[in-house]
């Protein structure tokens, strides 16, 4: 039909392998996106085989466990709730490994520790039309720099905080501002994920 695009379930069954990369870019992409920014090799992720194995290992559990079973455990909405505190609490994580990393490489430049925080910590966002290229569904509409997500929003705004903090023009520990960051968006994504299922 007119307007139909190809789905996740279809493209995995067509072509297992672009399904694949278009999952490890989603995971990766705050690495390659990062490691572009700072002229280092963009395939750098791949040297961490624990990584990639795990991502992998869940993403053919997803889309090719008889009868759905690992897709619907993760509809069970404790489960569910679980998962998506611990992908905050991963962003979280990121922000500040990318702000240290830059950081690492230019000695308090602001701006380039904010941009390479918030590409680490949104990467998968930031480069979906990539990974939408990957997969055969480009949609140029769909721009995350035009039109920002949530989840982009709240990682900029992240990377901004802990850039202040880590050149102490915040006034707060890291460990602090980390868990009172991670708590907000916890609290924000649990409640968003409640507000879905109901």
């Amino acid at each position: 039909p007119v307007g139909w695009q190809r789905g996740a379930v279809e493209v995995s069954r067509q072509s297992p392998i672009a399904c694949w990369f278009s999952a490890m870019l989603y995971c990766f992409g705050g690495s390659v996106l990062s490691s572009l920014m700072l002229a280092e090799p963009p395939i750098g992720f791949l040297a961490n085989s624990t990584n990639i194995f795990l991502a992998s290992s869940v993403w053919y559990l997803v889309f090719f466990s008889p009868h759905d079973i690992v897709y619907r455990c993760f509809s069970f909405l404790p489960l569910r709730l679980m998962v998506a505190g611990m992908k905050e609490v991963t962003r979280t994580w990121k922000i500040t490994a990318g702000i240290a990393h830059a950081n690492s490489h230019y000695k308090n430049a602001w701006l380039i520790m904010v941009a390479v925080g918030w590409a680490r910590g949104a990467g998968g966002g930031l480069i979906s039309n990539f990974e939408q290229l990957v997969r055969g569904v480009w949609k140029p509409e769909s721009n995350e720099l035009l039109k920002m997500s949530y989840p982009v929003k709240v990682t900029l705004v992240g990377a901004v905080l802990f850039t202040l903090q880590h050149a102490q023009n915040l006034p707060i520990a890291r460990h602090n501002l980390m868990f009172f960051y991670t708590t907000f968006l916890v609290v924000t994504k649990v409640r968003t994920c409640k507000c879905i299922i109901i």
